[in-house]
């Protein structure tokens, strides 16, 4: 069997670590968890995820800073990034691509918007279908 794809979750919101992080295990990955950007960052360097989830208002570096850290860095430029935020203004999208971001989904969100986002993003490494469908709590 192979290893499930390993996604570092990042949100300074414990409720959102817990609700999307279940969502994550139940679609069959492997979830890790930082909750400011200096933490992502040093979690992005040493557990090398296959994706990062990462919310923009963070303590410490904000989500932009970690993304332009992460993909200015042959080492961690292919790793995909979400950015996943309230913010959803057009010109949050925007500043989200100029710095690196693969994916931008707004919250509130749907659990299937994020899970198709990751397939996308991870071609090959999909993790099993196993529980498909909403979570409760999560619209």
């Amino acid at each position: 069997m192979a290893d499930k794809p390993k996604i570092l979750l990042v949100d300074d919101e414990p409720s959102i670590i817990k609700v999307v992080g279940k969502r994550l295990e139940i679609a069959g990955f492997l979830v890790l968890s930082a909750t400011d950007g200096q933490d992502a960052l040093a979690k992005a360097q040493t557990t090398g995820p296959d994706l990062i989830i990462l919310d923009l208002m963070l303590p410490k570096l904000n989500g932009y800073e970690v993304c332009t850290m992460l993909k200015g860095d042959t080492r961690y430029a292919q790793i995909p990034v979400i950015l996943f935020s309230a913010k959803a203004q057009e010109k949050d999208e925007k500043m989200g691509k100029e710095c690196g971001a693969n994916a931008y989904v707004t919250k509130p969100f749907k659990a299937e918007t994020l899970l198709e986002q990751i397939r996308v993003l991870l071609p090959g490494r999909d993790a099993p279908s196993a529980g498909e469908g909403t979570t409760p709590g999560v619209s």
